[in-house]
């Protein structure tokens, strides 16, 4: 990198790169930046050249930490990339790919030794880095830019309003985002200032939702873990779906609860003219059709499944308007198809999609409607030929067997609670129902009266002292309520969320590799 070098081989011994390291300082105002700048390098674009890369790139790094605090290159390099976006615009309506290609290789080289920084260093000495600037030595300026802030509201910038003009920069964006920027949000939050404007807080988030929604709802999907970009054609929308997820799991702050996850649990359909204004800060609005039809037509990840929930359980305009939905089959059976291959999915996945069933079955109208639809030749349902049946009793099936396959295989007690409250939700709206789903229905019981006979007998067997022979009390009749279930979230979700959102990152995030001896947050284990 730096005069032209394209190669990994290459990298150390280029004069450009050595300057930027060392420990003479180089004003952002000279015309080296625009030699070290002008290189050509293919990104990498699955883990292993990832991996390729930051071990060229480690030593390095090393050396400009140490030479850093008193040449000030580093911070000098977020500038010079700072004054190319402000071209970007002007650049892109001339069809001037110049600054593009400067922006893109000045963002890849700060990206690279961030990746470097977060790991050698602590907090405080990672926020300094930003702050250091050319000073002789023995001296010391206590008046220093905010570089860090700065850079992260550049690039939440770029990606609102970029989206459309160049590729290859918004990937780039996406990618420090994802692997740097996220990892700055949880580590520097005590340091960076908020201010407690509304206007301008809602004004940075709605710059990075309105990007990162318009992304996602043009098709995007994760990967499944070890699928690279080959096999995903969206890594774009694939790396803002990670972002997005994110940062919406961060969690709250003493005095200052997470924007965006109050964006997410209050955002509104763009359809909707009857609206009001929100009294809530961070609010937004997106077309409800254009992201309901992304959520059913890409559910087959972990993090399409986890937006899904997130959506139903946090945002009750969008929950609403799903339930108001002729078409529920479209969202339905993909989940129902993911509780099916219980036994090839990890079991995070499995709970996200059960949970998702647990929550629509709590309207009745859902549980009334589902019967009435029908459905011909499932084609993934290979146990029994099913010409014609019913979405509700499909759903019974799926159901019924995922708790068979439970008390065989996981004997998770929070897998089995939830499908016998899906159940028990649908229960008083049963009708219609298929022969098989019926029979079923009446196995399960049986089941299940068996197992509860058998804890029964324990439990009289364990008590002690006679038992009254000649009760003669009379006693009242008693109607049972009906059995409702409703969702509730842990008190602590984060102890789930986080690792688990991290995990996703971990192994499926496209071109992007961390070591896997430094991971503290999840098992490797972990999906």
């Amino acid at each position: 990198m730096g005069a032209n070098t394209s190669q990994l081989s290459e990298l150390s011994e280029s004069q450009s790169i050595r300057t930027l390291i060392g420990p003479d300082a180089v004003s952002e105002n000279e015309p080296f930046w625009n030699q070290l700048i002008s290189f050509t390098f293919t990104s990498p674009t699955c883990s292993a050249d990832a991996k390729l890369l930051e071990e060229a790139v480690v030593p390095l790094a090393k050396t400009l930490i140490q030479n850093n605090p008193r040449s000030g290159n580093f911070g000098a390099l977020v500038r010079v990339f700072l004054s190319r976006t402000k071209e970007l615009k002007i650049s892109t309506e001339c069809q001037d790919q110049l600054f593009i290609w400067q922006a893109h290789n000045a963002l890849f080289l700060v990206r690279c030794l961030l990746k470097v920084f977060i790991r050698e260093m602590s907090e405080e000495e990672l926020h300094l880095q930003f702050s250091y600037q050319e000073r002789a030595p023995g001296t010391y300026d206590s008046i220093c830019e905010d570089l860090l802030e700065e850079l992260v509201s550049n690039l939440v910038h770029l990606i609102k309003n970029c989206v459309c003009v160049c590729f290859v920069l918004d990937f780039s964006v996406l990618r420090m985002l994802s692997d740097e920027v996220c990892l700055l949000i949880n580590a520097l939050s005590p340091l960076i200032k908020v201010t407690p404007s509304v206007s301008d807080s809602c004004n940075w988030f709605l710059c990075c939702s309105g990007g990162l929604w318009s992304v996602f709802t043009l098709g995007g999907v994760g990967s499944r873990p070890g699928v690279e970009q080959d096999q995903n054609p969206l890594p774009l929308s694939s790396q803002s779906l990670l972002l997005l997820l994110v940062l919406a799991n961060l969690t709250d702050g003493a005095d200052c609860p997470n924007p965006y996850r109050q964006a997410v649990t209050c955002f509104k359909n763009t359809q909707d003219s009857s609206s009001i204004p929100s009294p809530q800060p961070h609010t937004f609005q997106i077309n409800f059709n254009s992201l309901y039809t992304a959520l059913y037509e890409q559910q087959k990840s972990d993090q399409v499944t986890l937006l899904l929930y997130t959506l139903l359980h946090q945002n009750s305009n969008m929950r609403t308007y799903i339930l108001s939905r002729t078409d529920m089959e479209n969202l339905v059976l993909p989940i129902l198809e993911i509780l099916y291959h219980v036994e090839e999915r990890n079991s995070h996945h499995v709970y996200m999609a059960l949970i998702i069933l647990l929550i629509l079955t709590e309207d009745d109208t859902f549980n009334r409607s589902i019967h009435e639809v029908m459905l011909k030749n499932i084609s993934w349902y290979t146990e029994r030929v099913l010409t014609e049946i019913s979405l509700g009793s499909l759903l019974i099936l799926v159901v019924i067997r995922t708790i068979q396959f439970n008390m065989t295989r996981t004997r998770d007690k929070y897998l089995h609670t939830n499908c016998l409250a899906a159940l028990a939700n649908m229960s008083a709206q049963f009708r219609n129902l298929h022969q098989y789903a019926a029979q079923r229905i009446i196995s399960l019981f049986a089941l299940l009266s068996k197992k509860h006979n058998k804890v029964l007998e324990q439990a009289t067997q364990s008590l002690h002292g006679p038992l009254g022979a000649d009760d003669r009390s009379v006693l009242p009749d008693y109607k049972f309520p009906e059995l409702k279930f409703k969702y509730v979230e842990e008190e602590q979700p984060e102890d789930f969320f986080i690792p688990y959102v991290w995990s996703l990152v971990f192994n499926s995030a496209v071109g992007l590799c961390w070591s896997s001896q430094g991971i503290e947050l999840f098992s490797m284990d972990s999906p």
